[in-house]
């Protein structure tokens, strides 16, 4: 009787044909992000070509979220009054959150509205220390779509991962490296290098759950850090006074961002994100 050798981190993401695929158009999106020349008029033509995303585009420009004064008709519309970058960050987020479909043990529903939380909340954040906001989300949408290639791929594995740390505990990805040898941490940003993603955006997936370890300290991936804090931090019901007691100062010191700042009338999350949720439909 033979056995299969454990799946190394390579071998997870080695056979193309069993990954996800992304739009063309949200491949084409992608691949721009390192094109300082691109203009309005390429971005607006790569959309448009998406009747499908054409549509979510126009739904999410025109949603309770941009409050736009009148109603936004055209995809070249949408990038007159939302600027190119927001246009495209919002399709190549609901690229990313459609790129998965049924996967064994996990809820893509709640897995997408936990990112959405987590994204909108580090844009939030992002002001006050400057980061650049359309980044920032897009790392939230994807901090964690390394998990749903473990659940494609390791199916028979993933038990175990849960029984010793649910999906979005902040522990999760040490549980992972025990177990499987690496986490989603890995995995994601192995898949972001596939998808040929600028590669800030591929070190911030990789560096979001241990923000501190890495001698260069990557701003984005410590926004993320706190932000996917918080919004777990929300999802166990803690107390304000508790949430404040726990905030990760050194996180916080290291982005000068304090927790006065942070956490004093801070929306709630589902205020912050209100008018997206079109983004995970």
């Amino acid at each position: 009787m033979t056995t299969m050798a454990p799946m190394t981190l390579e071998s997870l993401l080695k056979d193309a044909n069993s990954l996800p695929n992304l739009p063309g158009v949200v491949q084409q999106l992608i691949e721009s992000f390192e094109n300082d020349n691109v203009s309005i008029d390429e971005i607006a033509d790569i959309i448009s070509a998406d009747p499908v995303l054409s549509a979510k585009l126009l739904r999410l420009a025109n949603s309770a979220y941009y409050g736009m004064p009148r109603q936004i008709a055209s995809v070249s519309d949408a990038m007159a009054m939302l600027g190119f970058i927001t246009v495209r960050t919002l399709v190549v987020s609901s690229g990313l959150s459609g790129s998965f479909k049924r996967l064994p043990g996990i809820d893509l529903q709640s897995f997408w509205i936990n990112s959405l939380h987590v994204a909108c909340l580090a844009k939030h954040w992002s002001r006050p220390i400057g980061l650049n906001r359309e980044q920032v989300f897009t790392v939230g949408i994807m901090h964690r779509i390394g998990e749903l290639i473990l659940h494609q791929r390791l199916p028979e594995e993933m038990p175990a991962v849960e029984d010793g740390a649910g999906l979005f505990d902040l522990h999760r990805f040490q549980v992972e490296r025990r177990i499987l040898g690496f986490s989603y941490a890995e995995a994601g940003a192995k898949l972001a290098n596939h998808w040929h993603f600028p590669n800030a955006f591929t070190q911030s997936v990789l560096r979001t759950p241990e923000p501190l370890a890495n001698p260069q300290f990557d701003p984005v991936a410590g926004l993320i850090y706190l932000a996917t804090w918080r919004v777990w931090a929300d999802s166990r019901g803690l107390s304000e006074e508790t949430i404040a007691a726990d905030w990760p100062e050194s996180v916080g010191n290291a982005l000068n961002l304090t927790r006065e700042t942070a956490l004093q009338n801070l929306p709630p999350l589902k205020q912050l994100s209100a008018g997206l949720e079109d983004l995970i439909g």
